[in-house]
């Protein structure tokens, strides 16, 4: 079965899931908001720029997490999910998810935003399987650790070889679709590498390569 695999942020959604889990958790109150936000932009505007640190990044996102209940993080993430995500969602990306999914491609989400978030956004776009940072829960308690490597940049390559060697899977004839840089490891492992609605690095290296650049913001897939 080929795999159709798919980033989340700045791809499938017309913005990112993790940087507006932290405009969430801020306008809600549930954080400082002033030391929050701030470092929110900060690591957001680290990740463009190719520089993030992961670990420190997801110490810092998956520690409010600690506070909560389950059923307090289900009923937030229902909220964000509202309020949010489905205001990211692209009809464009819904007809290309459906252009693999009619041809009996695998759907397949790799993300570096952690999977408490992006769990049930995979749910709902359909996917057949997420790659993402995985937290670390005890006694349905979130400890802020995580759990293995996260899937971010060269470690995107790692966890899709990890389940790829659990699940059989092939990636002959394989497609990654990305809006990153940082996904330039995965972009040159697969046979069909599409940059969409691209950072202007990701731009270059496409046009340097012949790689297709498409937008899911408008008609032009």
């Amino acid at each position: 079965m080929t795999l159709a695999i798919f980033d989340l942020d700045g791809t499938l959604l017309s913005g990112d899931s993790d940087y507006n889990w932290g405009q969430f958790l801020v306008e809600k109150g549930l954080v400082d908001v002033e030391l929050y936000k701030e470092a929110n932009d900060r690591f957001f505007e680290q990740y463009q720029a190719g520089t993030l640190d992961i670990f420190e990044y997801l110490a810092f996102s998956l520690k409010p997490l600690t506070r909560f209940s389950k059923a307090e993080r289900d009923a937030l993430h229902a909220e964000f999910m509202d309020l949010k995500v489905r205001p990211m969602m692209q009809e464009e990306a819904t007809k290309l998810l459906k252009f693999h999914k009619d041809q009996g491609h695998f759907l397949l989400l790799i993300t570096a935003t952690n999977q408490f978030v992006t769990g049930p956004i995979a749910d709902e776009l359909g996917m057949d399987h997420i790659i993402a940072p995985v937290p670390e829960v005890i006694d349905d308690v979130y400890t802020g650790n995580i759990v293995g490597i996260p899937s971010f940049q060269a470690g995107k390559v790692t966890r899709l070889n990890e389940w790829l060697k659990e699940t059989g899977h092939s990636m002959e004839g394989s497609y990654f679709y990305s809006d990153s840089r940082n996904d330039l490891p995965l972009l040159e492992l697969v046979d069909h590498p599409i940059a969409v609605d691209a950072d202007p690095t990701l731009t270059d290296i496409a046009k340097e390569r012949g790689w297709p650049h498409i937008s899911l913001r408008g008609n032009s897939w």
